[in-house]
């Protein structure tokens, strides 16, 4: 009966001590992951405060008062084309590729 017990309180020990380092690994893990992410959460905000501050209608509108003399119009963005040069000769095509379901 006493080998039982020490048997079986051995095994216990054991399992707990296996169980135990791979809570350990996993928390480690865990603890990195955060650490890589907390940089980009960062970055984020600041990017999505940049993007919000500058996109304003209000700064936009600013923006065009203080850096242009004319006022801006809206154009097709289909209207704009691309010019290059291959071999002395201009090329004018089409700014945006047309998708297959365009055509």
């Amino acid at each position: 009966m006493k080998k039982v017990t020490f048997i079986a309180i051995l095994i216990l020990i054991l399992a707990t001590s296996l169980v135990k380092n791979s809570t350990k690994e996993i928390e480690d893990k865990i603890f990195m992951v955060n650490e890589n992410i907390r940089p980009l959460k960062s970055e984020l905000g600041d990017v999505l405060l940049e993007y919000n501050y500058l996109s304003s209608p209000d700064k936009l509108t600013q923006y065009q008062n203080q850096y242009f003399e004319k006022n801006l119009i809206k154009i097709n963005i289909t209207k704009i084309k691309r010019l290059s040069v291959k071999n002395n000769h201009i090329k004018v095509s089409n700014f945006l590729k047309k998708t297959n379901d365009e055509r």
